[in-house]
């Protein structure tokens, strides 16, 4: 305990309200990430189902689903600007010694964001200004925008866990810098590959969740089956997928990070036949109270054998290895990110088999409210999985290089905790907006329904087809005659 109370007592006053801050911006932003690398892929899915079928209903859907992109890519711009500068303002030691080896990341991701708002602004202009193959063609290239922006933040978190690419001089500054090796790190394809499944598997499950909810209140029509189905399928295509990256990252982490996975497992004492706990806490002095005791588990899981050697948190100097409390809060966000996974694909696979025997929708009202609770859940994951990744490699803001005291900021901190403040007053201003325009655009889409179902004239843009009636469409190019009509019967999404 004393060891605990010193290293607390020897950090920079400042390093807490830093760290809060931080932490409070990028879990705000990350709320927003799946829709912004997976939502392109799915609209698109979309859109081409309603060329490939003629399908208006579809292509009614891909135009919304583009709208709701669009708004959630301006929001995201002012979260993810909030970022960009914290990372100066807030650790200034990080990004003055070591931006020169890891900096290119953020410029990768810099590129790619300019370059999908363009792309985004010419999707949304091509519904009623473009050939129907033209538009789609020229919308193909988002979702590789949204992955490349992805590859930027990846390549920079992975080298920040695993770095290398670089030689130190004699003040331990880095020189003979190698961009590529300091790009592809150890832990970049691992990170990667779990990262962008993550955000397919969220992002399906929300857009899916708000179809499950129009379901459930027994709005059956064409447009909520379509609108729950394809997104659905995705993820949970995907679910099991995750499940094996999510293992192989795991098993990553034990062999390049082995502290970190001492923390996320709480091991304290290296040793053969470790257990694996369930939850559970765990205490300065090593011991482990509450949780589910699995005896040699974490062995088996970590080398396929309970003879494996697993390196403790004790092996390293209290200074070089998370507190018992950041090692717990690691492993219960771990543990929790598991569960959660492990839900989810039982909630696939349920899918799957009535699919696959019945070529149907489950009937079961509990199928669907798992559905609809399916996005939080999966976005309590990614949650849980950036804590696991961050407090898991305490006290380290660059592993075995740079200890976060020593990258943090030299201002006050009763500024940072001003500046904290106002970084919340702003947040609940933008997130409430965010909000009030989605549902403002549902209203509108509803009311478009009603009226399309009534036989009314509709006063809203929702009046024209999928790719508009101002600009005459030759023959060859129309999607379909089909879709000459715009909302379907029925009503808007839940």
């Amino acid at each position: 305990m004393y060891t605990t109370v010193h290293l607390l007592a020897d950090a920079p006053a400042q390093l807490l309200p830093a760290r809060e801050l931080m932490a409070f911006t990028l879990a705000s932003h990350i709320i927003l990430v799946p829709m912004g690398v997976a939502l392109p892929f799915i609209t698109l899915v979309m859109h081409y189902r309603g060329m490939r079928r003629k399908d208006p209903v579809a292509l009614l859907l891909a135009r919304r689903w583009s709208a709701v992109m669009a708004v959630q890519f301006a929001v995201g711009v002012v979260t993810g600007t909030v970022l960009t500068f914290e990372f100066g303002l807030l650790w200034p030691g990080l990004m003055g010694r070591w931006g020169d080896v890891f900096g290119i990341g953020f410029g990768v991701e810099a590129w790619a964001f300019f370059l999908e708002a363009v792309l985004i602004a010419i999707y949304l202009y091509g519904w009623r200004r473009l050939k129907p193959r033209t538009h789609f063609l020229l919308g193909l290239p988002l979702p590789v925008t949204a992955l490349l922006g992805a590859f930027g933040i990846l390549a920079a978190n992975s080298w920040m866990n695993t770095p290398q690419g670089f030689s130190l001089d004699s003040d331990g500054n880095p020189v003979d810098v190698h961009i590529w090796k300091a790009i592809f790190t150890p832990m970049f394809g691992p990170q990667y590959w779990h990262f962008v499944v993550a955000m397919l598997v969220t992002a399906g499950y929300v857009v899916a969740g708000v179809y499950a909810v129009g379901l459930l209140r027994g709005r059956r029509d064409h447009y909520h089956r379509l609108g729950f189905t394809i997104p659905f399928t995705i993820a949970a295509v995907l679910t099991p997928v995750q499940l094996v990256l999510g293992d192989s990252i795991a098993r990553s982490v034990f062999h390049k990070q082995p502290v970190k996975f001492a923390a996320t497992e709480i091991v304290w004492k290296t040793d053969t036949h470790v257990p694996e706990y369930l939850f559970g806490r765990m205490h300065p002095d090593g011991s482990i109270s509450g949780g589910i005791k699995i005896p040699q588990l974490d062995s088996i899981l970590a080398g396929f054998s309970p003879r494996t050697k697993v390196t403790g948190l004790s092996s390293v100097p209290a200074s070089d290895r998370p507190t018992a409390t950041q090692a717990t809060i690691a492993h219960w966000a771990f543990d929790l990110m598991v569960v959660l996974g492990s839900l989810l694909v039982l909630l696939a696979l349920w899918y799957g088999l009535v699919r696959l025997r019945n070529r149907r929708l489950p009937d079961s009202k509990w199928f669907f409210r798992g559905a609809a609770c399916a996005g939080v859940a999966s976005v309590v994951a990614v949650e849980c999985g950036w804590v696991t990744t961050e407090v898991g490699r305490q006290p380290w803001i660059v592993y075995q290089n740079m200890r976060v005291a020593e990258a943090v900021t030299s201002t006050r901190s009763t500024s940072l905790w001003i500046m904290f403040g106002l970084v919340i007053v702003v947040y609940v201003f933008v997130f409430g907006s965010f909000l009030a325009i989605l549902l403002k655009m549902r209203t509108g889409w509803r009311l478009a329904d009603e009226r399309q179902a009534a036989g009314r004239p509709v006063e809203v843009p929702e009046a024209d087809t999928p790719y508009g009636p101002r600009t005459p469409v030759p023959a060859g190019d129309a999607p379909a005659s089909g879709s000459s009509g715009s909302a379907p019967a029925g009503e808007g999404p839940s």
